[in-house]
């Protein structure tokens, strides 16, 4: 039963940092356009048009190469873009230029894991972890690709050290709970998400998987309780099919 989790659709969380920017020089963009310009990128990120807040955000980049602050802003916009290449490819070229920083180091890790570089992003991952130590977010990205690479162990262990920074986080318990789902351990997993569920900032992805690990362990009737948290009648109708099958084929 659990080789058939490989094809359900979990999602492994990256945190994402806000908008900020450095104290650069502002070059050809006024002290009256700037402030707008951000504005302008952050009101686009939050509605979810990315291409258009990097769009704002390469104006101001420009102008302000050396900015960090901007540079991982626009990088994160292009790959929620899907344009990962392009996101690593710009911070490579940062970190050229200003040289080895653990933010944008996460950030190029992040962007090769979109690009389905996972090697890559363990390698940039790896040093980052080695200058900052103490930042949950290097160890958790650094275990969503260390599953992408079938490492489970390694991943979870990664999960772990995250957790003893922030133990209470949930995108790390989502990731660890689909890390020990994904490696056999389906109760764990559910053990593991079912915590992650039940703090306050949890998303409604972390509900939609622990609903299908519920299913998958033949619990339907939970799963469909789980699932309809968070969605539309519509859409609660032919998840509520989908979860009753898992449950049923669990059962067997």
């Amino acid at each position: 039963m659990i080789k058939r989790l490989a094809a359900l659709p979990f999602v492994l969380m990256l945190a994402a940092c806000s908008l900020t920017g450095g104290q650069g020089e502002t070059g050809g963009v006024s002290s009256a356009v700037e402030p707008s310009l951000r504005a302008a990128a952050q009101a686009a990120e939050a509605g979810r048009d990315y291409q258009g807040a990097a769009q704002h955000l390469s104006t101001l980049y420009q102008r302000r190469p050396d900015d960090t602050g901007l540079g991982i802003a626009l990088a994160r916009n292009l790959r929620y873009a899907g344009q990962g290449q392009a996101a690593a490819d710009l911070m490579q070229a940062h970190l050229a230029r200003t040289g080895r920083d653990a933010e944008v180091l996460l950030e190029l890790g992040k962007d090769y894991l979109a690009a389905d570089r996972a090697g890559l992003a363990i390698k940039m991952l790896e040093e980052a972890r080695g200058m900052t130590p103490g930042n949950w977010e290097i160890h958790s990205t650094l275990g969503v690709a260390l599953d992408s690479q079938g490492h489970a162990a390694e991943a979870q262990s990664a999960y772990a050290k995250a957790l003893e920074i922030t133990p209470d986080n949930a995108a790390v318990l989502n990731n660890l709970g689909l890390s020990q789902a994904l490696s056999g351990q389906l109760d764990a997993g559910m053990a593991t998400l079912s915590r992650a569920a039940d703090l306050p900032a949890a998303s409604a992805q972390v509900r939609q998987n622990l609903a299908l690990l519920l299913a998958l362990k033949g619990e339907g009737a939970e799963a469909e309780r789980m699932a309809r948290r968070d969605l539309s009648p519509e859409q609660a109708k032919v998840n509520a099919e989908t979860l009753r099958g898992l449950a049923a084929a669990a059962r067997r």
